[in-house]
């Protein structure tokens, strides 16, 4: 294996021991990957980013769980394991990254060349994501405790994804740091192209994997992706809030009659009308840079539907204190959907808000189609894809539902 091009940085080697008030106890009893600074009661030394943190019932002191100590983030720890002792080692990474990409095995039998191969505290890597492009590996950081950690596990996971080249993505405060790491740098392999080139179920795509959003992609989606493309075939179809065009490219891919990308950015817009062009399709695809809730309602003035309006925003609720607007935006645009989709159409409204749970965005949902004089269905609930494992409350940020209207 040729060299990663990172920086060698020092695992600490400084143990901390913890213990926490009942709340944090219990937390980590039940599995949670998160512990606060506010559930700290004690610990024996002062604690810096990358330092292994043992947890200890206070009752009997009992290990109770392991995790990486994060000084710059109010998620204090960080943690790895629960349970028994476990020593933190390279031999314990790569069982994780071998569970995840076993995970991940049946997805894998489909025509598709791209996946998330680690999903952050999901799979038992928290602040760490990892998703595959084809032989392009793009590995995301957004935590500094992994700086002692990521060259070993990066040889891990390209050994398990075959993958020829590595890109660092980094959150925007690492960007801020001075680790000697660039965001968008190519660690191993070279690059040809910034722009790459996969699958989804046969479907052809593209992502900017030095540029572009998160990783590049959004592949979270994906079976929504799938589903919808199937659902369109010969039909009419809005896409809102459609990025890089990953439900329009589906239902152009499936034959869909006229396609209608809609998003405030011309340049994602741009990247959509391409992936389209990477399939044999004969419908019709128009582009509206704009506004979402504005073009939409000029749609509705100038009399216009579709057979199928997929609706997937942005996060409306990054903290807890922006849930109650995030709720009123939700319930607007199933309101303008419900008036862009045809007699028989089929409406589907999807939320990434973490801090709005399902329950809660059906609930608006339900609440603003009942105010429509028209009957409909809710025909299918939907989470997250397979690569996408829920393995904690919080976890399971994304929810879609697909409502058949009269």
């Amino acid at each position: 294996m040729s060299r990663i091009n990172i920086p060698d940085f020092k695992k600490s080697t400084k143990r901390l021991a913890v213990k926490l008030n009942a709340s944090g106890e219990r937390s980590v009893l039940q599995g949670h990957p998160w512990v606060f600074e506010s559930s700290i009661e004690k610990i024996n030394k002062e604690g810096q980013s990358g330092d292994i943190s043992v947890i200890f019932r206070k009752r009997d002191n009992a290990f109770i769980g392991v995790g990486l100590y994060d000084a710059a983030s109010p998620i204090r720890i960080k943690m790895l394991h629960h349970g028994e002792p476990k020593t933190i080692n390279s031999v314990f990474f790569k069982s994780k990254i071998d569970a995840a990409f076993k995970k991940r095995a049946v997805l894998l039998k489909t025509n598709t060349t791209s996946y998330r191969l680690l999903f952050g505290e999901n799979d038992g890597f928290p602040g760490l994501i990892a998703d595959v492009y084809a032989n392009v590996l793009v590995v995301k950081m957004y935590s500094e405790i992994w700086l002692g950690y990521i060259k070993d596990i990066t040889e891990m996971l390209i050994n398990v994804s075959k993958t020829e080249t590595v890109v660092m993505r980094l959150s925007r405060n690492l960007q801020q740091a001075d680790f000697g790491l660039v965001d968008g740098a190519v660690i191993y392999g070279t690059l040809e192209n910034e722009v790459v080139k996969f699958m989804e179920h046969g479907v052809h795509f593209s992502a900017n994997v030095i540029k572009g959003h998160k990783t590049g992609y959004f592949l979270d989606h994906r079976e929504n992706r799938r589903r919808v493309g199937e659902l369109s075939t010969g039909k009419t179809v809005l896409d809102v809030f459609s990025y890089a065009g990953g439900f329009s490219v589906h239902a152009l891919a499936n034959q869909a009659k006229e396609v209608t990308s809609l998003d405030i950015s011309k340049q994602a817009l741009e990247i959509a009308l391409e992936n389209g062009r990477l399939n044999h399709y004969t419908g019709k695809h128009h582009i509206i840079a704009g506004d979402a809730f504005a073009e939409m309602e000029q749609l509705i003035h100038s009399g216009k539907t579709f057979d199928v309006v997929v609706i997937d925003p942005p996060s409306f609720a990054k903290q807890q204190s922006e849930v109650p607007l995030a709720k009123k935006k939700y319930a607007q645009l199933a309101l303008l959907g419900e008036k862009l989709t045809t007699k028989g159409g089929m409406l589907i409204l999807a939320s990434c808000s973490s801090r709005i749970i399902a329950d809660a965005f059906f609930d608006v949902n339900k609440a603003s189609l009942s105010k429509a004089k028209r009957t409909y269905k809710l025909v299918l609930k939907t989470q997250h894809d397979t690569d996408h494992p829920i393995g904690f409350p919080e976890g399971a940020y994304l929810k879609c539902g697909y409502y058949q209207l009269d």
